[in-house]
Order: structure tokens, then sequence, then C-alpha cells
């Protein structure tokens, strides 16, 4: 009898392909931040389709949540501004099965674990599977509480990544990074998400230390909003996350309508890309 083999997580075979470019000057990955919902559930999934077509390799999609964890003001105005429109995760599931069939983007979805844990562990991660996510990061999840978590994931064929923070202790940071499947999350800097000027200066060591106990793509996060930015994170990480720059501009746009919002998210998505690129 044949030996069926598991198909390979879309994130996975990304980060792969993108590794194995890595020797042509590529190899680095943009990866988006998107609230869903923001302007509307119709708008970001065009968004979705413009984020990709400007050259972004995953996307971070943010279900919106009321005690929003980490996140800075504008990510938690736009998560204030789907929720008052009446934005649901069964209408955000209905848009990316729509969409996913013109997608060749991973799909990652950022949600509060309290969301998760009110619909039903199995039953949120079957319905983000059959509507087409690859996986998920549960910013407030604790590692000592993410068994369950990590198994039902698994078991679906998604990934699961956790976030390390810069005041997480060194040996704990490395049993975060071996729980992680996918990509390993770093947030740059402590606090809450915001664009800032520069990035950290210890952040290389830091991931340095992490490349030595994981063979996951190492992505960075939170204060990440320029093509310089992005170029100083992907000489040391394999993937910048762009969150607060991206959300601001689409807060800017709302009220010139959504076809004017999609259009400045992929053109700020544009900008951002020729920071992949090395000098």
């Amino acid at each position: 009898m044949a030996l069926i083999l598991p198909i390979m997580n879309r994130i996975d075979r990304i980060f792969q392909d993108l590794r194995a470019a890595g020797s042509e000057g590529g190899g680095k990955a943009l990866m988006p931040y998107l609230t869903a919902g923001d302007p509307s559930v119709e708008a970001t999934g065009r968004m979705l389709t413009a984020i990709q077509d400007a050259g972004a390799s995953v996307c971070e999609l943010g279900i919106p949540f009321s005690d929003p964890v980490a996140d800075g003001p504008v990510i938690e105005a736009s998560m204030t501004h789907a929720l008052s429109h009446g934005v649901t995760v069964g209408q955000i599931f209905e848009m990316v099965s729509h969409v996913r069939q013109s997608l060749s983007i991973g799909l990652v979805a950022m949600v509060s674990y309290s969301i998760v844990h009110r619909i039903g562990l199995t039953e949120f991660i079957g319905d983000a599977k059959d509507a087409g996510f690859d996986g998920f990061i549960f910013p407030d999840l604790a590692l000592e509480e993410s068994g369950p978590a990590r198994l039902a994931a698994a078991e679906a064929g998604l990934i699961l990544s956790m976030l390390i923070a810069p005041t997480t202790p060194d040996d704990r940071a490395e049993q975060i990074a071996k729980a992680c499947t996918g990509f390993v999350y770093v947030v740059s800097r402590a606090g809450i998400t915001g664009e800032r000027a520069e990035l950290p200066p210890e952040l290389p060591a830091r991931l340095k230390r992490l490349r030595a106990v994981t063979d996951l793509p190492i992505t960075v996060g939170f204060g990440i909003s320029s093509a310089e930015h992005v170029r100083q994170v992907v000489s040391v990480a394999d993937a910048a996350i762009v969150g607060s720059g991206m959300m601001r501009r689409v807060a800017q746009a709302r009220s010139e309508g959504e076809d004017q919002t999609v259009k400045i998210v992929e053109e700020y998505t544009r900008a951002l890309v020729p920071g992949l690129s090395p000098v």
C-alpha cells in the first residue's frame, strides 16, 4: 500500500520556498497585519488580495476583541471600529472562505484565546481550517496552558506560534521557541504595539540565541513601519510584521471610502517590499 504523506502546511511551504530562494538574494518575508472588519469585512477581503499583489507572503489577520492584548492605540481603535460595526467571527470566517481560493499567501489568525474558549477549541480550529486559515497566534495563551491548543492545531495540520517578549528570560524564550510551529514570533520591544523611529540594538543577539534552539523561521513585530525598518529586521530575521503602520493608514483613509482605503493599503505594502532586498 502506498504511503500517503501529509500535505505541508502553507506557512511551512512559503518559508521553505523563501529559504530556497535565499541564495539568489531573496528569501525574506513581509507579513502585514490587518484587523478583520476595518473598515468592513468585505474591504478586508479585498485588502488581502491587495497585499498579496503588492508582495506580502503572509497576513496576520486580527480577530477583533474588546480587550486586545499588548495592542497600542492604533490597533485598539481599529478593533473598536470593527466591533462597533457588528463584526463577528462567523463573518470573518465566511469572508476568508470566499477569498481563499484566489489567494496564495499564508493566513494566520491573531486571536485572543478567550474567544477560542468561548466558541470551543475543537470547533474554532475546525471552522478556521475549513475557512482557509493556516494557523494561529494566541497572544494571551501561556506556554504552560498551551498543550491542548498546540495538539488541536497540529491534528488539524495548522501551525501555532506564540509570542516571545523582550522581558522573557532566555530559558523560557527557548522553551516557547521549541513549542512553536510554523514560525517563532519575537516581539522587538517591551510595551504596546506602535510605530517607532528605530529598532532595539539588542535584537540581533536575542535572535541569535533563539536560532541555536530552533530551525523555525523567526519573525519580528512591534514598531516596524518603514522599508528601512524592514531591511534592518530581515538582516537578522526571516520576516517582518507590520501592524500599527498599516492600520494607521487604514484609519486615515476610512473617510475617503473603501476603494481608496484598499488602494492605500496596497501602496503602503509596495513601499515596504524594497526593504526585503539587501542594499
